[in-house]
């Protein structure tokens, strides 16, 4: 009877020893890092991709309402979430957000829980960025017309613009984001008027909204150009989709430089701002010094 109990009691060991064995063995997973599990489960994902513009926009707030960031592992035509959380990696910002719609290839221990399974992330390395990622970079060092109408109902040529570095900004009265940046707008144009920086406010508001759209105008004292009548079609233009707010940086040639999807920060676009400002300074003073070199001397062609 010893010898039985034994014999069960060593083999709970054993067994004891070997599942912790299993869990604390790092696996690598391949798979998308996706918002939430509701988001991912809105549709077939073998059919319909995640990670487009609309997708990370709403991510932002699924991410900041505390929902547990996921990675999707394909196996045929199933998927495994697996939530991320921190092992060795140490993340760049606050939370997962910024890999959200991205392929990624992560090493780290699994641990199998009641609801859910984890995986504490050691080693990272992006395999492939975003739909949305990738559409925004097949227009950078395009040039893109739009045209719409001012409040007043006088037609507006982005390509009139050409010169400038131009902050287009798509917005609606009805977004609340909107309203949220539209301070930081405010600042930017007050800051770099003078440098040749013009923001410019395409509102998905229609020219018959156009009292709407001054109310808005008065209440968060905006101070830069307003157009309006945008639609989802502009915005996919420019590499966006078609959820509110999105932001354009042009550069002077009139060729888009960045897209950004959702809420911009005044302090991303100061950084952005300056860099453009900096190589132009860069590339007016190299052209100056060439010119400079190339004009011929000046020596009186009078015979003395």
């Amino acid at each position: 009877m010893k010898q039985s109990v034994c014999a069960i009691f060593y083999a709970i060991v054993v067994v004891l020893l070997f599942s912790a064995t299993a869990i604390s063995q790092p696996r690598r997973l391949e798979g998308q890092v996706v918002c939430c599990a509701d988001c991912w489960a809105e549709a077939d994902r073998t059919k319909v991709k995640y990670g487009t513009a609309e997708d990370l926009l709403k991510a932002q707030s699924c991410v900041a309402s505390g929902d547990p960031t996921l990675i999707a592992v394909r196996a045929g035509d199933s998927f495994t979430l697996y939530q991320l959380e921190q092992g060795k990696f140490r993340l760049p910002g606050k939370n997962w957000l910024e890999f959200v719609g991205r392929t990624l290839a992560v090493t780290g221990t699994v641990e199998k829980k009641k609801t859910h399974d984890v995986i504490r992330v050691d080693t990272l390395e992006v395999l492939a960025r975003s739909i949305a990622e990738q559409a925004a970079s097949t227009v950078a060092g395009k040039e893109i017309e739009l045209v719409l109408k001012d409040p007043f109902g006088t037609e507006q040529r982005l390509s009139a613009l050409k010169g400038r570095i131009v902050i287009l900004n798509f917005w609606a009265t009805y977004c609340i984001p909107c309203r949220k940046e539209m301070p930081d707008l405010a600042a930017i144009q007050n800051e770099y008027a003078a440098l040749g920086v013009q923001v410019v406010g395409a509102s998905a508001d229609d020219v018959e909204d156009r009292a709407k759209v001054l109310q808005f105008v008065k209440e968060t004292k905006v101070n830069f150009p307003i157009w309006l009548g945008a639609t989802p079609t502009d915005m996919m233009k420019f590499g966006l989709g078609s959820a509110l707010p999105g932001t354009v940086i042009i550069g002077r040639d009139g060729r888009v430089v960045n897209v950004i999807s959702g809420v911009v920060k005044q302090a991303d676009l100061n950084k952005q701002i300056d860099a453009m400002l900096a190589t132009a300074e860069k590339v007016a003073a190299k052209e100056n010094e060439q010119s400079a070199r190339q004009k011929p001397s000046e020596v009186s062609s009078v015979p003395s």
